[in-house]
This record gives C-alpha cells, structure tokens and sequence, in this order.
C-alpha cells in the first residue's frame, strides 16, 4: 500500500494551498516557505480587547494568531478555506495555532472547552462544513480540549459581512444566536473560536448569548487572524 501511495504522490504529488509549489515529505497543507512568511498577529489584541471589553466587560481576553492584510497569504488562506472546500486547511490552521499558543504559554491552552463560532444550518448546508469547527478541531488535536458544536447555534440568517460597513456588521449581527439549555458550561473556561476578527461584532454576539444564559463562565475569544 505504501508503494502505491508513493506512486500516486509520485505522479500526483500535493501542492501548498498558498504558493502552488509541490509539498514535500513532512510538509502538510502549507509548505515550510509559506508557513515562515506567514505574519504572526504583533503586538497583542489590546486594541480589540478595550473596544469589546467595554460591551462585554464578561470577555476576560482576547488571542489572535494570525494579521489578516488585504492581499496577503493570510487572506488567500481564509479564502481558500472558506470557499473552496479546503476544510483540511482549517485542521493544519488550528494545529498551528495551538503549536503558537503552547510556545506563548498561552491560559487558552487549560481551558476546559473550545466552541466555533457556529454557522446558520442553511449557510452550512451550502458550504459543506463550518470552518471555525475545523480550526477547533486541529487546535483540539494539540491542546486535548474537547470541542462543542452543540452548546452555541446561529439562530438567524445572515449575508457575508466582508463588504459592510462596521456599523452595518453590528446591526446585522444583533441577537443572532442561542444558548443550548441542555448543555451545561456553568463555571467553566471556555474559548470562542472564530477565523477571522474584524470589528468583533460575531464574538461579541456570540459572547452575549452565553452572558444572556447566565452561564457564569470564563469566555475568553480567540481568532485566527484578525485585521
């Protein structure tokens, strides 16, 4: 089986998503160019964390991987993910993540629960998968938090926000999902997942439904790239 497999990548060999190249042995996804011109987000999310901490002053923090610049390689990545079926993507992503939220030493890494940013059930339905759970789900692979799809549900359906304005985003997103009764979190740290961070609006969103809830939790939100 081996030898065939080494055939097939022989005369089909896997290309980097983000440069075209073929990847080589122990390459995944993302060739090792790739992933060192990748921009770590620099300085820390303060500037994120004071504008939502005065909405949500339940937020304990804010992490991001990843600065999102218009035309860059962390744009082309996200596109990719989110449009082109690369969910696999998504997976390396979150393990690259959590690989940079150990070196950190990060609390993220001892929090009890991660939870994506959830999708409305039809927005789903035609994408195939929700990419913030494929991040979860590689970040869940290195730190061992178990992810919850279930606890937080999208419960309005919304157009893509990339071209509204930022007063736009947060009228679009007001009271947009729900806490799941059944599922319990109540004193427990838990992380909100989402890919990428603009004016915040969704985390905020999502993070009042579970302060709306009266699940009296640590929220800490973290997000693969943001602006």
């Amino acid at each position: 089986m081996t030898i065939w497999n080494e055939l097939f990548r022989l005369f089909y060999p896997a290309l980097c998503v983000s440069c075209g190249r073929p990847l080589v042995r122990g390459e995944d996804q993302i060739c090792i160019r790739c992933l060192s011109d990748l921009p770590v987000y620099h300085p820390s999310a303060e500037k994120h964390f004071e504008q939502i901490a005065a909405i949500c002053p339940f937020v304990g923090s804010i992490e991001i991987f990843l600065r999102y610049d218009k035309g860059g390689k962390v744009q082309h990545l996200i596109h990719k993910l989110k449009y082109y079926g690369q969910k696999q993507l998504g997976f390396r992503l979150g393990v690259l993540a959590a690989l940079h939220l150990q070196r950190a030493e990060s609390p993220i890494c001892k929090a009890d629960v991660l939870i994506p940013v959830p999708l409305h059930p039809r927005k789903q339905r035609k994408r195939g998968y929700n990419q913030a759970e494929w991040i979860c789900k590689g970040m869940s692979s290195v730190l061992q938090i178990p992810v919850d799809t279930r606890f937080l549900h999208r419960v309005s359906y919304t157009e893509t926000q990339t071209k509204k304005s930022v007063a736009e985003r947060w009228d679009n997103l007001h009271s947009r999902f729900r806490v799941d009764g059944t599922c319990d979190w109540q004193g427990k740290r838990l992380v909100l997942v989402d890919d990428v961070l603009t004016t915040g609006a969704t985390l905020v969103d999502c993070a009042s439904a579970i302060n709306a809830k009266s699940v009296t939790s640590d929220v800490t939100l973290f997000a693969l790239s943001a602006v």
